[in-house]
């Protein structure tokens, strides 16, 4: 796993700053995020299942923009989060992608047994080593009082 920027968890105010270590528990505990990459001056955003393995993130995919944009440029952002009526989180993966390509790589990724949830043939595999890994926990309330608004 990278070494970290954050490696403890700061409260500011209704936010909250993750450590790694907490951000990796959030990544763990969901299996639905969004991969942003760019072709070009296009941003393009998938969402994606994806396990974590090995402290990287894993995916699969057909062939097509996806693949294809990953190929080209391989900078990625990855998304994940979720909510609750009271709060929410945030994580966000910065890193590298990379096809798999050779046997050994393929094995390993078969052993996550990560299907897919679309009835769609998806034989690429995808792994991406974060660079940067930073979260973000939120509690959620009404908006300070800013004062009377002049009437």
């Amino acid at each position: 796993m990278p070494e970290q920027d954050l490696a403890m968890t700061v409260q500011q105010g209704p936010i909250t700053v993750l450590s790694a270590d907490e951000s990796w528990d959030l990544l763990n505990s969901v299996a639905l995020g969004r991969l942003v990459t760019h072709i070009g001056d296009q941003l393009e955003i998938f969402p994606v299942n994806f396990v974590t393995q090995n402290g990287t993130l894993l995916f699969r995919t057909a062939e097509g923009t996806k693949l294809f944009s990953t190929v080209m440029n391989d900078k990625v952002l990855f998304e994940v989060d979720d909510h609750t009526v009271a709060d929410g989180w945030s994580v966000i993966v910065r890193g590298t992608a990379q096809v798999l390509s050779a046997a050994d790589d393929i094995h390993e990724a078969d052993r996550a047994q990560l299907l897919p949830w679309v009835a769609t043939e998806k034989l690429r595999y995808v792994r991406v080593t974060p660079t940067e890994v930073s979260g973000r926990r939120f509690q959620f309330g009404p908006e300070p009082d800013h004062g009377a608004y002049p009437s």
